[in-house]
């Protein structure tokens, strides 16, 4: 662990490692203002149904993942990194300028396209974020640069939707909100502009500017090895699980949990630490062999813990009485314990989960190809992302509940960890044998 937490004093790391940071931190933080106004302060920014609004929202922001992907893991091959990186935090400004404005006119539809547009700018970030490290780092810290950024990762998911859920409650949130994103966004460039120069692996590369025939380049690539395109779908299917539920937390915390704003933090607070916690115990868990049966592992614990969501929530759907409450009253109930410590450990075997998963794409990638089989990655995430959205507003507009929706999820993933046993008996051999005794 010492030897991971040395590369915060190195430059070829550090600044990487804030810049990233800061643009998770933001873009968490936008979100969660928009997302929280929406459910729980719709009044504000028109006539608007709450709970399909959250649903959709979420959605618009993964959409420019699907839609510029291709291009944008070109893009990442083919030119210096750092470059790219200054570039995109100087989006990351004007865009929350623009959204700025959208706070203060109390116009959804400009929150809407800033939120589209920081979609965007993830978009292009996320091949060369994957496709830094192996360049920067030797074979022996790639694991450790890895953790690490996972770990800054979800702490600034954390702080963001934390502070995000709070500055949404404040009487001048347009204010503090737009001063926060404004600044946090400057504060990313500055860290960007010390991060050192990572040449191009594919500095020949001719891009391919139309992102339907990339697309389907890319789909081809990773099809062609089957480990690695199981794996993308695997982490495909996470993202689908994740934007299912935590889309519905705003909602379920005023609607099903009978609390006001700040249950909804707590539930925010729970989830990302038990993700950060599940993402730092998986090195140790390991045990230093194939990590595929720690993915099983994880799958089993989402369901259960999800299935145990649905019944106390159902429960007390029908126990709870009608005043909000906040989150001193919420925690004086045993049964609400319960239901935080199940959130906390989804978000542990979801750590469990997806970590080994993205390990093993960057291990499986062609350093040249790298940041557009990431980019592949990308794609396969949010279009999964997408269907989850409407899956969701599918099964509400025929009647169904949040805890059902909660249920229904629970349930398809354990057909999906069956289909990834079946499909690569790998992750079912070594799972088996984390129950092996040491000595067979």
């Amino acid at each position: 662990m010492s030897n991971q937490f040395q590369l915060l004093k190195q430059k070829r790391f550090l600044p990487f490692f804030l810049t990233q940071f800061l643009g998770a931190f933001n873009d968490n933080l936008f979100k969660t203002v928009l997302i929280t106004l929406v459910a729980f302060h719709a009044s504000t920014l028109g006539n608007l149904d709450g709970a399909t609004m959250a649903t959709l929202l979420p959605g618009l922001f993964i959409l420019p993942f699907f839609l510029f992907s291709a291009t944008a893991g070109q893009i990442a091959d083919k030119y210096e990194k750092s470059r790219i990186i200054r570039l995109v935090k100087v989006l990351e400004i004007w865009i929350m300028v623009f959204a700025a404005a959208g706070f203060y006119l109390h116009q959804l539809w400009l929150l809407a396209t800033a939120l589209f547009l920081m979609g965007v700018h993830s978009t292009l970030f996320g091949p060369v974020k994957y496709a830094y490290l192996p360049q920067q780092l030797n074979t022996q810290e790639l694991v450790g640069g890895n953790g690490m950024v996972e770990m800054g990762s979800f702490v600034a998911i954390l702080l963001g939707q934390v502070l995000g859920a709070w500055l949404a409650i404040q009487p001048d949130y347009a204010l503090l909100t737009s001063v926060a994103v404004i600044g946090i966004a400057m504060i990313g460039y500055v860290s960007s502009r010390q991060i050192p120069v990572t040449p191009a692996l594919s500095a020949a590369l001719r891009i391919q500017w139309n992102p339907i025939i990339e697309t389907c380049r890319n789909v081809k690539l990773i099809w062609a090895q089957q480990p690695l395109w199981l794996a993308i779908v695997a982490i495909s299917w996470f993202w689908f699980f994740g934007a299912t539920l935590l889309a519905q937390f705003p909602n379920m915390a005023k609607l099903v949990l009978h609390g006001d704003e700040s249950v909804f933090i707590l539930m925010l607070t729970v989830f990302s630490v038990g993700v950060g916690i599940g993402s730092l115990l998986c090195e140790k868990l390991s045990r230093n062999k194939a990590m595929l049966g720690l993915v099983m592992i994880g799958g089993i614990g989402l369901s259960c813990f999800t299935l145990d969501i649905y019944w106390v929530a159902t429960h007390l759907a029908t126990a709870s009485g009608i005043q909000p409450f906040d989150y001193h009253q919420f925690l004086s109930h045993a049964n609400h314990w319960r239901l935080l410590i199940d959130i906390a450990l989804i978000g542990v075997f979801g750590g469990f989960y997806i970590v080994p998963l993205y390990v093993l794409i960057q291990t499986l990638s062609e350093p040249a190809y790298r940041s557009r089989v990431i980019a592949a990655n990308n794609i396969m995430n949010a279009l999964f992302m997408v269907v989850s959205a409407l899956f969701s507003i599918a099964l509400f507009k025929l009647g169904y509940s949040i805890p059902q929706l909660f249920l229904i999820t629970a349930l398809v993933n354990v057909l999906v960890m069956g289909y990834l046993c079946m499909r690569q008996p790998n992750y079912y051999t070594t799972f088996k044998a984390w129950f092996r005794p040491k000595d067979a």
